[in-house]
């Protein structure tokens, strides 16, 4: 059974750092890409980040270039996205998600997805 697990959510004042996780089980995890997505109340879910676990390539959202970083640990079939310099329009909540065959960058193609960690980023 495939199944991805965010952790890592929280309250976290302007300025300050989170770092989530994204546990992933039930598929060979380096076959596959795993992508950041986030969802703010009354606006579209939009692609945040992702890797590919088979060759370490990464993308980033141009809002949150030089601030956020993405990783992976094959070994223990998970993700990351550490946050730094968080700002209020990042208060959302944050998906991890897994990317099937000709799914990119430019073309996200997500078939399976977690529940979500909410963000929340006060002024």
């Amino acid at each position: 059974e495939v199944q991805l697990v965010e952790s890592g959510g929280g309250l976290v004042q302007a300025g300050g750092s989170l770092r989530l996780s994204c546990a992933a089980s039930g598929f060979t995890f380096d076959d596959y890409a795993i992508g950041w997505f986030r969802q703010a109340p009354g606006k579209e879910r939009e692609g945040v980040s992702c890797i590919s676990s088979s060759d370490g390539s990464t993308y980033y959202a141009d809002s949150v270039k030089g601030r956020f970083t993405i990783s992976s640990d094959n070994a223990k079939n998970t993700v990351y996205l550490q946050m730094n310099s968080l700002k209020p329009e990042d208060t959302a909540v944050y998906y991890c998600a897994r990317g099937f065959r000709g799914s990119s960058w430019l073309h996200p193609l997500m078939d399976y997805w977690g529940k979500g960690t909410l963000v929340t980023v006060s002024s």
